[in-house]
């Protein structure tokens, strides 16, 4: 019997080099931003508002940059990721035109770095993944590493092959949406008064407020942004019988908490790195907090870019992150280092 359904791949299915075209092209409209603003306190003016958009500069309001991302993310899962133990990390990542209501994305992920663990189940498999709009025009990139089970036990090793990423994605190098002009912003209506220039480097900011996260709220995401991970939805898939919650779900919710106290950075830009230090599970109550690591001027008028590290945690603790060997504390789910777009 010939069969028809898809096992997803596993390790030994990957080749330094290969193309996937990921499956099910995606028109976004104003509902996946409704329905992202009902599962996060997503906030941002720019993406709340179209009239505060266009007082900026563009357009109407685009989707949030993470919702893109999610999207994009989402339809890699079933070549890359679906027989997943975890997603590792990101870097090189890059926004590079917004995504507006009506544009269709697509994904096409290449495989640029293999390197099979020591327990010889496992490897890690290391993908360059571009988003497309309908006109073939790419709206957002990144690179991300994820452990795979290996099916066939007995399947050599590859050549280990990991590749070198940028550390920080060069501040030069962030794509400014063609228009935007902070120069009027209107701090009152943003919601805070800090512009970059209030912001020092090495600041620390407490975010304060707290989400428990609902295992209804997380299957919801999931499947919006369909997501199929096995980790995410078969409770059997895991010796200790839970679900483990999407990383992108303590992403969006970690930036969204986010606003209080940085309302005004406004526009993801750029993902220099990121980890998912923990596991999160449903019932965790996910606090934040922010560290400024650096700052730099665009050539858009009153636009000024921001770095930061966004720490998701467990235990409501800030500034702290590893122990002394170097190792995550526990507490901390994620550590994500990005630039965003903010009044200069």
């Amino acid at each position: 019997m010939m069969a028809k359904t898809n096992p997803g791949r596993f390790f030994e299915d990957y080749r330094i080099g290969q193309v996937l075209t990921h499956a099910v092209p995606r028109t976004v409209s104003g509902g996946e931003r409704a329905l992202y603003h009902a599962l996060y306190p997503a906030r941002h003016a720019l993406y709340s508002s179209d009239e505060f958009a266009r007082a900026c500069g563009l357009a109407a309001s685009p989707l949030d940059d993470l919702a893109a991302f999610h999207i994009v993310f989402g339809k890699t899962v079933p070549d890359v990721s679906l027989n997943a133990v975890a997603n590792l990390g990101y870097a090189e990542g890059r926004w590079l035109r917004p995504v507006m209501a009506g544009d269709t994305l697509n994904s096409v992920s290449e495989v640029i770095g293999l390197k099979e663990n020591s327990n010889g189940k496992t490897g890690v498999v290391y993908v360059r993944t571009r988003g497309l709009n309908q006109r073939g025009e790419t709206v957002m990139e990144y690179v991300r590493w994820v452990m795979v089970r290996k099916n066939n036990l007995d399947a050599p090793a590859p050549e280990a092959v990991v590749p070198e990423l940028a550390k920080v994605v060069a501040p030069e190098t962030l794509a400014i949406p063609p228009g935007l002009d902070f120069s009027a912003y209107d701090f009152t209506l943003a919601g805070e008064p800090h512009r970059m220039a209030d912001y020092e480097i090495g600041e620390v900011i407490d975010h304060v407020d707290g989400v428990t996260i609902e295992e209804a709220e997380h299957m919801i995401a999931t499947r919006l942004w369909q997501n199929t991970a096995k980790v995410h939805f078969d409770a059997t898939f895991r010796d200790d019988g839970k679900r483990l919650i999407y990383g992108g779900h303590v992403i969006s919710m970690a930036r969204a908490l986010s606003f209080n106290g940085l309302a005004n950075a406004q526009m993801i830009v750029g993902l220099n790195g990121g980890a998912h230090a923990n596991p999160c599970f449903a019932g965790t109550t996910v606090k934040a907090w922010s560290e400024v690591l650096d700052k730099a001027e665009t050539s858009a008028p009153g636009v000024g870019a921001i770095r930061l590290r966004l720490v998701a945690t467990s235990d409501a603790s800030v500034g702290k992150l590893k122990d002394e060997t170097g190792r995550y504390l526990p507490g901390v789910l994620l550590d994500l280092d990005y630039w965003a777009l903010i009044p200069a």
